[in-house]
């Protein structure tokens, strides 16, 4: 049975020491806490990294959809560079168009798809978007948990180690304030450790969601042109 703070002979003088004396409750909120905390910051160097990729893919991208001259050349140009979000949507509506038999006939006025061939190819870009989507958007969930949870866990902590408090001094039948410091601030380490954990996944968190919506936002209007350039082609 873990001895009461109020009855410990000699009290910790430092945040180190209030944890390897802390209580049983106390440590496993801090190890959820630890554990959390090294998930998040994994989630965040590995989305960050990924992130800044794409970036580096869309300019690459939007360089060699600026050159080509229709939409055969830049199929030809897009297949020389690394697969990306962008290439891949790009590719599929390439193919889509390719198995209608009317990609060779891009800029001749030779060939068109009708209405609903048009529909459908909205529906494979579409398609493509989310799946690419759901891949730039993978793991950011917990993001959001670490960073709405990770608070709750530290309150919690908070309230077992002031409830361990009173009850150290209902058992002592007194105290003075040498007796209950150390208690408390055993009790607060826990929601410091709760902030400390979530302010950076919230932060984190809302800094790729508006990374992950600008990646859409360029999607949907490259999907746009892609259908427009067909227009202007005379091949719809």
């Amino acid at each position: 049975m873990t001895t009461p703070l109020l009855l410990q002979t000699r009290a910790p003088t430092n945040v180190i020491g209030m944890i390897t004396s802390g209580t049983l409750p106390t440590r496993i909120v801090l190890g959820v806490l630890a554990v959390a905390s090294l998930c998040s910051l994994y989630l965040i160097i590995s989305r960050w990294r990924r992130f800044a990729k794409v970036r580096h893919q869309a300019d690459a991208f939007i360089e060699r959809i600026e050159k080509a001259t229709n939409l055969d050349e830049a199929y030809r140009m897009i297949r020389a560079i690394r697969s990306s979000p962008y290439a891949r949507v790009f590719k599929q509506g390439m193919e889509f168009l390719k198995d209608l038999h009317v990609a060779d006939g891009f800029g001749n006025g030779r060939g068109g798809i009708s209405l609903v061939q048009l529909e459908a190819l909205r529906l494979i870009l579409e398609k493509a978007e989310g799946e690419e989507l759901d891949e730039l958007g993978n793991g950011l969930h917990w993001l959001a948990i670490v960073g709405s949870v990770s608070p709750l866990l530290g309150l919690m902590g908070t309230v077992i180690g002031i409830t361990n408090v009173f009850l150290g001094i209902a058992g002592a039948g007194g105290s003075n304030i040498m007796a209950v410091a150390p208690g408390v601030g055993e009790a607060l380490i826990t929601t410091v450790a709760g902030l400390a954990v979530a302010i950076p996944a919230v932060i984190a968190y809302n800094y790729f969601a508006a990374q992950l919506a600008l990646v859409r936002a360029e999607l949907e209007g490259f999907s746009s042109e892609f259908v427009g350039t067909l227009a202007r082609e005379e091949n719809v």
